[in-house]
C-alpha cells in the first residue's frame, strides 16, 4: 500500500445502457483484457473491476452490467448491481453510444443519476460513427440535463480521446494512499474469470442460435505442479434442445469454444491450461441463489 501523500486513488462506476461500449473503454483505460466483450447486449452481469495507474493515480474502474427497464428477476439484480456501483463510486463517467443517441436507456439513466444527486462526466463513445455537427448537437441536448461536469468524446474501440479521458480522471482523483498493489490489474477471482472468458466465446460462436438462456460455472481451478492449470467448468442451459446447440454436431462446437477459450487463458495466466467443459440443463439456474452469490448479485433485488 503507497502512503505518500501526494499519491491519489478513486473508485470509477463505469454506468450506461447496455452495448455502449463500458467494457471496451475500461479494458482500453487497464491496459489489458479485464471483462470480457461481445456484440450481444447485457453481456456483463456481475461488477468487474479494473484496476489502472496514470500518473500519481490509482483508479479502479467498476464496470457496470448496462441500465435498463428490469423484467426478470436476474435482469433486476443485474440493474440493482449497477446502481450499486453508481452509489458507493467516487466520481462516475456515464459512457453513451453516440452513434445510437439518446434512447429511453439514456433518459432512464439520467433521471435515476438525479433522483441520486450525483453528478457525472459524459463519454460520447463511438464517434467514429457519427457526423461532427450531430455529435456536437447531441452533447448539447444531454448537457442541458446539467448533470454532467465534462464531455469527452471518444472512440474506445481505436483509442481516440481515450488518453485525454484518462489524464482527467487521474488528475480528479482525490488524494489518499492506493488500495492495491502496483502490478493488480483487477479483482475479479481467477475461477471467474476464467469462467468469463468461456461465456464469452461461447456468445461469439453461437451469435443469434442461443439467447442468455445460458451461463458458465468453473467447478475446479487446480494450480498444479509442473506450472500448469486445470479448470474444470460447467455449461448450464436450460433444455435439451439447447444443449445440442451449443454441443454442436459431433461436439465441434464445443471443441471451438473450448480451444477458444484455452488460448486465450494460456495467454492470460502465462502457462499451459487443461480445460475441460460439460455441458449440463437444468432450467431452473436462472432461479438458483447460489449462481447470483458466485457473480456477487442479490437474489432478493
Amino acid at each position: 500500500m503507497m502512503e505518500d501523500k501526494e499519491h491519489r486513488f478513486a473508485f470509477i462506476a463505469v454506468v450506461g445502457a447496455p452495448n455502449s461500449g463500458k467494457s471496451t473503454l475500461i479494458n482500453r483505460l487497464v491496459g489489458a483484457k479485464v471483462t470480457i466483450v461481445t456484440p450481444k447486449v447485457q453481456t456483463t452481469r456481475t461488477l468487474v473491476r479494473g484496476i489502472s495507474i496514470k500518473d500519481a493515480s490509482q483508479l479502479v474502474f467498476v464496470d457496470t452490467p448496462g441500465i435498463f427497464q428490469a423484467k426478470s428477476r436476474f435482469e433486476r439484480a443485474m440493474v440493482a448491481a449497477a446502481w450499486s456501483g453508481v452509489t458507493d463510486a467516487d466520481a462516475i463517467s456515464f459512457v453513451m453510444d453516440a452513434e445510437q443517441g439518446v434512447t429511453k436507456e439514456t433518459d432512464h439513466i439520467i433521471r435515476g443519476l438525479k433522483q441520486a444527486n450525483r453528478k457525472a462526466i459524459l463519454v460520447l463513445n463511438k464517434i467514429d460513427r457519427i457526423r461532427r455537427e450531430k455529435l456536437l448537437g447531441l452533447s448539447a441536448q444531454l448537457n442541458e440535463s446539467e448533470i454532467f461536469t465534462e464531455t469527452f468524446m471518444i472512440s474506445a474501440l481505436k483509442g481516440d480521446g481515450v488518453e485525454k479521458l484518462h489524464h482527467h480522471l487521474a488528475e480528479s482523483a482525490p488524494k489518499g494512499p492506493w488500495m492495491f498493489p502496483e502490478d493488480q490489474i483487477s479483482d475479479l477471482p481467477s475461477r471467474l474469470l476464467a469462467a468469463e472468458i468461456t461465456r464469452e466465446k461461447l456468445f461469439l460462436q453461437l451469435r443469434q442460435e442461443l439467447p442468455y438462456a445460458l451461463t458458465v460455472m468453473t467447478e475446479s481451478f487446480k494450480e498444479r505442479e509442473g506450472e500448469n492449470i486445470r479448470i474444470e467448468q460447467i455449461i448450464l442451459v436450460q433444455r435439451p434442445s439447447q444443449k445440442a446447440i451449443v454441443l454442436g454436431e459431433g461436439g465441434s462446437r464445443i471443441r471451438e469454444v473450448g480451444s477458444a477459450a484455452r488460448n486465450e487463458l494460456e495467454a492470460l495466466f502465462n502457462t499451459r491450461v487443461h480445460l475441460f467443459l460439460h455441458v449440463k440443463v437444468r432450467k431452473d439456474w436462472l432461479n438458483n441463489p447460489e449462481h447470483y452469490r458466485e457473480l456477487g448479485l442479490d437474489y432478493q433485488a
